[in-house]
């Protein structure tokens, strides 16, 4: 396993001064351990940046102060996410004979059979592990080989996941780091389906009648005062009744009862 040096200065600027030190290009740092009281420090920026980079979390850094090598992990890097400038830093100084925890990251490996065949989607909800070995042994990342995913719902759990040489997966054997979801889900082609539906039924009630169709009927406007009912003049005939409007006939017996006498 690789691993990486680093000098560093014990640092007297403490507290809300050691902005002054970034300013400068120098990046506060603290180192502690098991064996160590925590020593305040600083390292230049560049120089961290650097070693960070091939490092990560896992790496052995050997951490140089006043002549003494501490061999460390880097821990708990602050950083300021708005113009990602890195603001603190902690070295953790480890026995390399003694396990130590940490995380890693999991990395997807291939292409599944189910997405090659579009029949899914490859989700990946866990996107790291914790672990435990000696530092040396410390793996950078975990690759998992998801090719062997060829239908909806396949799915890589931590207990499937073969760790390296040395090392322990302390996450629970039943979180899922790897699955194949449907291209579509249920819930959103239930959506788009209602949501078609109602465009549908919206259009048809909008929907205005096509000039000189039988039985259209015509169009009004809004505001425009209604015709007035027409009425017989004075002594003019009434107008004749249709069958519809006609009333019913009566009978004799009920035009004698009336008081009319019935015709013959």
């Amino acid at each position: 396993m690789k691993r990486f040096k680093l000098a560093v200065e014990k640092r007297k600027i403490v507290g809300k001064k050691v902005k002054k030190l970034r300013r400068e290009g120098v990046l506060p740092a603290n180192i502690y351990g098991k064996a160590i009281k925590s020593l305040s420090v600083q390292v230049p920026y560049k120089e961290f940046e650097k070693v960070y980079k091939e490092a990560g979390v896992t790496g052995i850094v050997d951490v140089e102060v006043d002549a003494q090598v501490m061999p460390s992990l880097i821990h708990n890097v602050q950083q300021d996410y708005y113009n990602h400038k890195l603001l603190h830093v902690d070295f953790f100084q480890v026995n390399l004979k003694e396990k130590v925890k940490t995380t890693v990251k999991i990395i997807a490996v291939g292409e599944p059979k189910a997405v090659s065949e579009k029949l899914g989607l490859l989700l990946t909800p866990l996107s790291e592990v914790e672990i435990e070995a000696l530092p040396t042994d410390l793996p950078d990342k975990i690759e998992v080989n998801v090719e062997p995913l060829s239908e909806v719902n396949a799915q890589i759990t931590v207990g499937e996941i073969k760790a390296p040489t040395g090392v322990t997966i302390l996450t629970d054997v039943n979180q899922v780091v790897a699955k194949i979801g449907e291209l579509i889900s249920k819930e959103a082609a239930a959506q788009a389906a209602a949501e078609a539906a109602a465009a549908e039924a919206a259009k048809a009630t909008t929907a205005t009648p096509e000039a000189g169709a039988e039985g259209a009927a015509a169009p009004t406007v809004e505001g425009a005062p209604k015709a007035a009912e027409s009425k017989p003049a004075a002594g003019a005939p009434a107008a004749a009744v249709t069958p519809e409007a006609k009333p019913p006939t009566r009978n004799a017996a009920q035009s004698v009862a009336g008081g009319e006498a019935p015709k013959k």
